[in-house]
């Protein structure tokens, strides 16, 4: 995705030879393969930047979505718990009614 925005790799640069005319490098290509290395630094750059601000929205939603999961365990405990209680109170009510109906209906008490 990136790498298409990129012409030049780190190989490229080292490798680069220039032409050696009477006085030395050819100044119009030296400019040029300077301008190119600067073009990429650039958009290098950019990119670096691009992807320090995607880290930064993706750590933001981790640290977001961390919190509701702890929030929904949280809840749902507190239901497992209410229910698991609710049950067996219940229960208990269920059985205490029934023990009297027994009494009352068997007469004994």
């Amino acid at each position: 995705m990136y790498q298409d925005r990129v012409v030049l790799t780190s190989k490229d640069i080292l490798e680069k030879d220039f032409k050696i005319d009477t006085r030395g490098y050819r100044p119009q290509e030296v400019d040029r393969f300077l301008d190119m290395i600067i073009k990429d630094y650039d958009e290098m750059t950019s990119m670096i930047h691009e992807l320090e601000e995607d880290k930064k929205e993706l750590l933001e939603d981790n640290i977001r979505l961390k919190k509701e999961v702890r929030s929904l365990r949280t809840k749902i405990e507190v239901l497992s718990e209410s229910e698991g209680q609710g049950a067996s109170g219940a229960n208990a009510d269920l059985l205490r009614r029934l023990s009297n109906l027994e009494k009352i209906i068997y007469g004994k008490e």
